[in-house]
């Protein structure tokens, strides 16, 4: 008779376990991520003549782990990054503990399948205030679609929420009297509250009052921010956008929105922001990915360098 995981198939396994995911209230993206993952192990396991999901051993996911290590993108012959690599193993060590505990397989061959580890890089680029108001200030705010703009970059700054966060708002979650926006299911599908600056307000209130009911549509819906057709924007459109203000600016750093979210918290912790409270605004589901800015605050670390370090302290540049 054979075994319980040889009666059920990859594929099949597969479908069962999105399902899973989905009635978890796991978000879309995050089962577009994991159907993008699996497909791809799936696509492998054929290959090796791995049909069933009980044929599946501790070898065989070492061997793919190597097969991961040396695969090359389709689009550019590159490998994939440490990051990439882990996401797509830990897809599949997550695939094989969920599927062990619903009864589809007697052993996990994942168990102690370890993951590689990543190392916590620093953010490259960061911009300076000075920098950040060059941005916002060469954005033509007197026409519709520039007033729009400027209400969408104010608010980047002010709350270093996140591309999808932005477009996802809607008109109720922004209250210009308390200064307040509710970011509903961000990142982890997790609600959270964001200050927004009296600044921020008043560009938005601008923009409602001006921008918004030229571009409406019936397909508008309660969407805050509108692109020019009067839809919710998209995820390659606000970084576009954003990437288009900052070279406009001839600011020579690159990056899009997420380079105003790195420079909002980066900015707030060189000014006094305990790591807990910038952990908490910019929804981070662990303070371990909040730590990052503690180390590129330079500003800070120059001053202190400056004035404790007996090279630096009272000495002039040698010629």
């Amino acid at each position: 008779m054979l075994s319980i995981g040889k009666q059920h198939t990859l594929v099949r396994c597969r479908e069962f376990y999105l399902e899973d995911c989905m009635a978890h209230g796991q978000s879309r993206r995050t089962l577009e991520t994991k159907m993008c993952s699996l497909g791809f192990f799936l696509r492998w396991c054929e290959h090796n003549g791995l049909t069933h999901v009980g044929m599946v051993e501790p070898d065989h996911l070492e061997r793919y782990r190597l097969h991961i290590s040396r695969y090359l993108r389709p689009c550019n012959q590159k490998p994939l990054d440490i990051a990439s690599q882990r996401n797509r193993l830990t897809a599949v060590k997550v695939f094989f503990r969920r599927l062990k505990k619903r009864g589809f397989i007697s052993t996990d061959p994942a168990i102690d399948f370890d993951l590689p580890r990543v190392a916590r890089r620093l953010q490259r680029y960061v911009l300076n205030l000075e920098e950040i108001e060059t941005i916002l200030k060469m954005i033509p705010a007197h026409t519709l679609t520039g007033l729009r703009d400027r209400a969408i970059m104010e608010t980047y700054f002010a709350t270093g929420i996140r591309r999808m966060e932005l477009a996802n708002l809607e008109l109720a979650d922004v209250d210009l009297v308390s200064g307040l926006i509710t970011v509903i299911r961000g990142k982890g599908a997790k609600d959270r509250r964001v200050p927004l600056a009296n600044r921020s307000c008043g560009w938005i209130e601008r923009y409602l009052c001006t921008s918004r009911p030229a571009l409406v549509c019936s397909h508008s819906g309660t969407t805050l921010f509108l692109d020019n057709k009067g839809l919710k924007f998209r995820g390659h459109q606000l970084s576009r956008k954003a990437s288009v203000c900052i070279r406009k600016a001839g600011v020579r750093k690159k990056g899009a929105c997420h380079l105003f979210r790195h420079s909002t918290a980066t900015l707030m912790h060189e000014n006094g922001a305990d790591l807990r409270y910038i952990h908490e605004m910019l929804g981070h589901a662990d303070i371990s990915t909040t730590q990052v800015y503690a180390h590129v605050a330079i500003n800070r670390l120059r001053d202190v360098y400056a004035k404790t370090h007996p090279a630096a302290m009272g000495q002039t540049r040698c010629c």
